[in-house]
């Protein structure tokens, strides 16, 4: 008897633990989609049977919505997880507020990301003097290296880089590159380098 007792309990362990398990990876298809999913989308996210995933749907529904600021929402079978109307007020003020980088921050820094290395001088030719500004902010931020090379200062991702964007580890994601890229610039040719203030 006491040998059934545990392989019962140890059955419903199995249970609740996969039963868990399908919560999560409906509730991360959700979280992560940000728009209305159809039930096929949603099997075809998360790889559970349409019976399974309706349970873990209700289930995140009941949850969410009677604990959280976050609900969950469904619309003529159709799913999303979003901010509960009473809370969208303060969602919509942290949203309309300033990004971390600016638009021009952003341009330059995704410049560097796809010609690395890449000098100081052809960024600043490309983008201009506010680059000098925009460089600075990233190497003080971390997120690139720079060597002296003559007159300006080679750039380089570092590995801040790909932690803050969750990109992997360098080199896995662009790829190790020698030269300049196809900016036009030829290994050797040097740009002109304007002062910087």
């Amino acid at each position: 008897m006491e040998g059934e007792h545990i392989t019962k309990k140890t059955l419903d362990e199995i249970d609740n633990s996969r039963e868990l398990e399908n919560l999560k990876k409906v509730e991360a298809a959700l979280f992560i989609s940000g728009k209305f999913l159809s039930i096929q989308e949603l099997v075809a996210f998360t790889d559970l049977n349409p019976i399974l995933l309706n349970e873990a749907l209700e289930k995140l529904k009941d949850k969410y919505n009677k604990e959280s600021a976050i609900e969950v929402i469904n619309k003529s079978d159709l799913w999303k997880m979003d901010i509960s109307a009473e809370h969208r007020e303060i969602v919509n003020r942290l949203a309309s507020g300033s990004a971390e980088f600016t638009k021009a921050e952003q341009e330059t820094l995704a410049i560097v990301a796809h010609k690395h290395p890449i000098t100081q001088a052809k960024i600043v030719s490309i983008r201009g003097n506010k680059a000098y500004e925009h460089i600075k902010k990233f190497v003080e931020g971390g997120l690139l290296k720079a060597k002296k090379l003559g007159r300006t200062k080679e750039l380089e991702l570092s590995q801040e880089f790909y932690d803050y964007f969750n990109l992997g580890r360098k080199g896995e994601v662009f790829g190790e590159r020698n030269g300049m890229g196809d900016l036009g610039e030829s290994e050797g040719e040097k740009g002109e380098v304007l002062e910087e203030s």
